[in-house]
């Protein structure tokens, strides 16, 4: 199924637009998405050698009933059995799915579950991600906030109790460069017991620095493992180029992180073959570097202003209970989080069951946490969304909704001494 979802383009100038226009229309005008560009580290690594040789010999119509419960039945899981997990064959069995699931999560979690919360500090791009409402074909307000702003919204995110925050920017150096980010990450350190980045990719050596300004993790979206579709949604930009990409959390832990957190945009493609090579890339690095602590996100597509069509391919919410059951079956350590992408309701219980990790007090806006957290009027001096959420319920909401329904909201689990 193709997905068809480009955005308007009333607002562009003639050049932008006949530029567009070939981009969409004419693959030999775009960059090879396989080659490396000029400053892009390339590091030895066998990691997606590895996945992506899983991934091709991946045929889930060839599981049966009788794999999955044997799946089920053993201890531990096997690549084989994850493989398994997430065919269409386990449809039926997703109750016992989520039984074993949820015993696995007990053992290695309690009963606790992680609050945080992101902030937007710039949403300027150079990309042109045909889903996604950065993208630099969109016509949006654009907005990067200046260091008393950025201290300011995180003032107010730390006073309503959160301490962990993720830090993200759109894609462009020019607009949101390595030591302004590193920058923000100080600031970070002044309010937060833990600090995350979701940024573009970046070299070992600038990772190192981001480390030493205060982050301690990196999250990185691979979008789609499918490289063929991969070419078709990222039409240019340095997010084109996919393998750079695909070595970012590597890169990251070269350079010192402590943790990091992959992720596939589940509806881009198939999202059987996305689920199981996002966590076959955790698998494979977790065993090269065991002392790093490592999760998996599990997002959906979601609609983008002036493109309110997109949404997930035969993605539904019982396709992704199957997923994030899967995943915590086949890794029952790595934490799981689920974003405000999706409803309360399934939010609420997803984290029953096998999800460690969830955002409150949401904006995917630029410089709007005072107008959202205090309901002060808004001087529409802001930067337009990335996405729409669809949970938005404030940290107190949250806080107290987790804690009624018997379980430990946690903030923070590291001390830094």
């Amino acid at each position: 199924m193709e997905n068809s979802f480009f955005v308007d383009s009333d607002k562009l100038s003639a050049a932008a637009l006949e530029k567009k226009h070939k981009l969409e229309n004419d693959p030999s005008f775009r960059t090879n998405h396989m080659e490396y560009m000029e400053g892009m580290e390339i590091i030895k690594s066998d990691i997606c050698e590895k996945v992506m040789s899983q991934v091709k010999e991946y045929d889930y119509s060839k599981y049966t009933a009788r794999d999955v419960v044997a799946a089920l039945e053993h201890e531990t899981c096997s690549i084989e059995d994850f493989k398994a997990l997430l065919s269409p064959a386990a449809a039926p069995y997703l109750e016992r799915m989520a039984q074993r699931a949820r015993t696995e999560t007990g053992k290695h979690f309690g009963n606790t579950v992680y609050l945080f919360t992101p902030l937007y500090i710039a949403n300027y791009c150079e990309n042109y991600c045909v889903y996604c409402g950065f993208n630099c074909y969109n016509d949006i307000r654009r907005m990067k906030l200046n260091m008393e702003q950025i201290d300011r919204e995180m003032k107010i995110i730390a006073d309503s109790g959160m301490e962990e925050i993720l830090i993200l920017t759109g894609e462009s150096r020019a607009k949101s460069s390595v030591e302004y980010i590193g920058e923000a990450c100080k600031l970070a350190r002044k309010y937060f017991r833990m600090v995350g980045l979701e940024i573009y990719p970046v070299n070992t050596d600038e990772y190192r620095y981001l480390h030493e300004c205060g982050a301690d993790y990196v999250t990185v979206f691979q979008e789609t493992y499918d490289t063929d579709k991969y070419e078709t949604l990222h039409l240019m930009g340095h997010k084109r180029v996919w393998p750079y990409r695909f070595d970012a959390q590597e890169r990251a832990l070269m350079g010192g992180m402590r943790g990091v957190a992959f992720s596939a945009l589940l509806g881009l493609s198939d999202f059987r073959k996305d689920a199981l090579a996002s966590a076959l890339h955790v698998y494979y690095l977790q065993r090269k570097y065991p002392h790093a602590e490592m999760s998996l996100s599990c997002p959906r597509l979601r609609p983008i202003i002036n493109n309110e069509k997109i949404n997930p391919l035969d993605v539904h919410e019982t396709e992704l209970c199957q997923v994030i059951c899967a995943y915590r079956i086949f890794m029952p350590f790595v934490g799981i989080t689920v974003s405000s992408r999706e409803s309360k309701s399934f939010r609420d219980g997803i984290v029953k069951i096998a999800a460690t990790k969830i955002s409150a007090g949401v904006s995917t806006g630029i410089g709007d946490h005072e107008s959202k957290y205090s309901g002060k009027e808004s001087d529409g001096a802001e930067g337009d969304e990335q996405f729409e959420i669809n949970d938005s319920r404030s940290f107190d909401s949250m806080y107290k909704d987790m804690s009624e329904e018997g379980l430990q909201p946690v903030l923070n689990d590291y001390i830094y001494v």
